[in-house]
């Protein structure tokens, strides 16, 4: 009788939280068994190794960033104004995958390296289309500008918050585009 898949995304969601927490050398499958709450048997029931909790987790990242990518191309703002909006820390399902990815990009995997490029390159086809070839890198580094900063932040946040960097540098964006 096959198990529930239930069990199969607690374990990939455990995964995923050790990555954020810990990072990739510490989210072993043992830890990772053991915050999912299964028997290690379990965890390798869905999962045979390490690198196939990895693949499924590149797999969500992926269907994540795909999903924001045709928002993005349907914005009646705008690819670029999207962006820039989006770009703020919000714990959504995206973000989390982002930043467990990163944790295996930190140590120089070439599959999620290779998959975050491909990342990339849709997100700035997709604010060329709106903004050009020439201002499409500026946006995508204002966005990963306030991405990080606002995910990595310890210091108190500025007056009117992350929202009101949005607004300046969608001010900006406008001003440029003019």
């Amino acid at each position: 009788m096959p198990r529930k898949p239930v069990a199969r995304d607690a374990v990939l969601d455990a995964f995923e939280s050790l990555l954020i927490e810990v990072g990739e050398r510490a989210a072993t499958l043992d830890a990772v068994a053991r915050k999912a709450g299964v028997s290690k048997g379990g965890l390798l029931y869905h999962f045979p190794n390490k690198e196939a909790l990895i693949a499924v987790l590149l797999d969500r990242l992926e269907g994540l960033a795909r999903e924001d990518a045709d928002a993005m191309a349907a914005a009646t703002e705008g690819a670029a104004a999207y962006f820039i909006r989006s770009s703020v820390w919000a714990d959504t399902p995206l973000d989390r995958a982002i930043v467990a990815a990163t944790r295996l990009a930190e140590v120089a995997h070439e599959e999620t390296r290779r998959r975050f490029a491909a990342i990339q390159q849709r997100w700035l086809d997709e604010i060329a289309a709106d903004v050009g070839p020439g201002l499409a890198k500026a946006v995508l580094y204002m966005g990963d500008g306030l991405y990080f900063n606002a995910m990595l932040s310890v210091a108190p946040a500025p007056a009117g918050g992350a929202a009101a960097d949005v607004e300046e540098l969608l001010a900006a964006l406008e001003r440029l585009r003019r």
